[in-house]
């Protein structure tokens, strides 16, 4: 299939159980590197003007809470972000169903934590319902290594696109010249890339 660009206009961006004690657990990337990047997703998506979806799992367990910082970047997505239950796949929740149909979109960018389990398992469901999907695997992460190299090679050989962090901003920006380009360059990559 040739090549069509992921936009703003085009896609949306889902995120799934980035919370205090799920991020915790995932060992196979740093925490604070994961955490950048999926601040980084939040405010490139806040700045495009992006339909988003968060989601979180038993906030009130060892999961804790979503990230403070997606309340400040998103904070009408935070207020209607799908409290899931303990159910496993995001898309087997029948409101994080409904909340994904309803922006309207065919193209998903997805980070999940973990990627072994919270990610996995909603991108292969949308993946089989005809939905493109961009996987973005280091605003994502698992316990082990090996569990996030698996799970990355499972969503890909399913037809999922491996993405990182830089590459999907700079896909959904198109140009730094615009004024989103220039307001991301100056408050989101070049931070991240001078440390």
């Amino acid at each position: 299939m040739p090549y069509q660009r992921f936009t703003a206009d085009n896609a949306a961006l889902l995120l799934i159980d980035h919370q205090v004690g799920t991020m915790g657990w995932a060992k196979s990337m740093p925490f604070e590197e994961l955490k950048r990047n999926a601040l980084m997703l939040a405010k490139t998506a806040k700045i495009l003007k992006m339909p988003v979806v968060l989601t979180s799992s038993m906030e009130e367990y060892a999961q804790g809470p979503l990230l403070s910082e997606l309340e400040t970047i998103l904070p009408a997505e935070f207020a209607a972000r799908v409290k899931r239950l303990g159910i496993v796949n995001a898309m087997e929740d029948e409101n994080f169903a409904a909340a994904v149909k309803a922006t309207g979109r065919k193209r998903f960018i997805i980070a999940g934590v973990t990627n072994d389990v919270c990610t996995v398992y909603p991108t292969l469901s949308l993946l089989s319902d005809g939905y493109e999907v961009q996987v973005v695997a280091d605003a994502g992460a698992s316990p082990s290594k090996f569990g996030d190299d698996m799970a990355l090679r499972r969503m890909e050989k399913n037809g999922a696109t491996m993405t990182s962090t830089n590459q999907v901003i700079a896909e959904l920006t198109g140009s730094w010249a615009t004024p989103e380009g220039t307001q991301i360059v100056s408050e989101l990559v070049m931070p991240a890339l001078q440390g």
